[in-house]
Formats: structure tokens, sequence, C-alpha cells
């Protein structure tokens, strides 16, 4: 929230003219996401990391699977069980189930096992567009590009500024 603030003071700072000595700045937008979605080699990261996520999901789910069965077991018996038994497999689950949330941790958690893969997967192909992004605005003399597909809200773009085309043809990509 305070980022976008700070953005839009910024831009308004431009436009309004805050600093008289400041040139006029050419300001473009492009849309991301629309790009990405468009990328063969993003579409295949997307479905890699899906697919990892999707086996750290089971194997989670299948550890509190055993967790829930081990305790309704616990339940059914604990009658039967001495005090040092009963205690044993409390004990024994709980440890069970701090595990299972510890790898849940690592796996989802902030900086976790996903964060990691994401930025091995998807951080060069952002880069790729960042680059491809910065030839495009250089060539066309632009100063500031916006995102509009970012948390910046662009409530009117005239489409002379959008760079989406620009961007999409730098990378080779077709407009289909």
């Amino acid at each position: 929230m305070m980022r976008k603030f700070f953005l839009i003071a910024i831009l308004c700072a431009f436009f309004l003219g805050i600093n008289p000595t400041a040139e006029a700045q050419k300001l473009a937008y492009v849309d991301t996401e629309y790009v990405l979605q468009r990328m063969p080699d993003y579409s295949k990261a997307q479905t890699q990391l899906d697919q990892t996520v999707e086996s750290w999901r089971r194997e989670i789910e299948q550890r509190f699977k055993e967790i829930d069965r081990l305790y309704k077991q616990f339940q059914a018996e604990q009658v039967l069980l001495s005090d040092k038994e009963r205690v044993e497999r409390e004990e024994a689950i709980v440890a069970k189930e701090k595990d299972a949330r510890a790898l849940q941790r690592k796996r989802f958690g902030d900086n976790g096992d996903l964060f990691l893969k994401r930025q091995e997967l998807v951080k060069p192909i952002q880069q790729q567009v960042y680059q491809a992004l910065e030839k495009t605005a250089k060539k066309k003399g632009i100063d500031i590009v916006l995102d509009k597909s970012s948390g910046v809200s662009i409530l009117y773009g005239n489409p002379d500024f959008d760079l989406t085309n620009d961007l999409m043809k730098e990378l080779g990509l077709s407009d289909n």
C-alpha cells in the first residue's frame, strides 16, 4: 500500500511539475501478465510448479491422514493402555504432528521451498521480459513504464502508450 502511494506521489510530481527544472517524462504502460501468459517457457514453468506443489500437498495431506488414523486408533485403545503406554502414544502422535507442520512450513512458508522453486523457474523468464521491456522503452524514448497487471491501478490508458504489443514483438511472441 505504501509502495503504491509512493509511486503515485512520484508520478504526480512529474506530471504536476512540482520540480520546475524537470523535463516532461514520457510514460507508458504494459500488461506483463498478458505477455507472460503467452510465453511457452512461462507456461512450462507454471505447469512444473503446479505439479511440484500438488506433490507436496499430497505428501503433507498423507502425513495428516496418518496422524488422524493414529489418533483415532489411540482413542479407541486408550482405556486398554497403561499410563506409560498412553503417554508414549500421545507423545508419538504430537511429534508426528509437529513434523508434519514443520514440513508444511518448509514447503509453503515464507522463503520456503515454493518460494525458492518459483524463483528458480520464473525469475529467468521475468528477467528476459524486463530486458526486452527496457530495450522497447529505450527504442520509443519512454522514461517510465507502469505494469497494468500489477498493483498499480490505471483507470484510463491511451492505447498509444500501451507497449504490450511492442514488448511481445521484442520477445518474438505472436498476439494470438
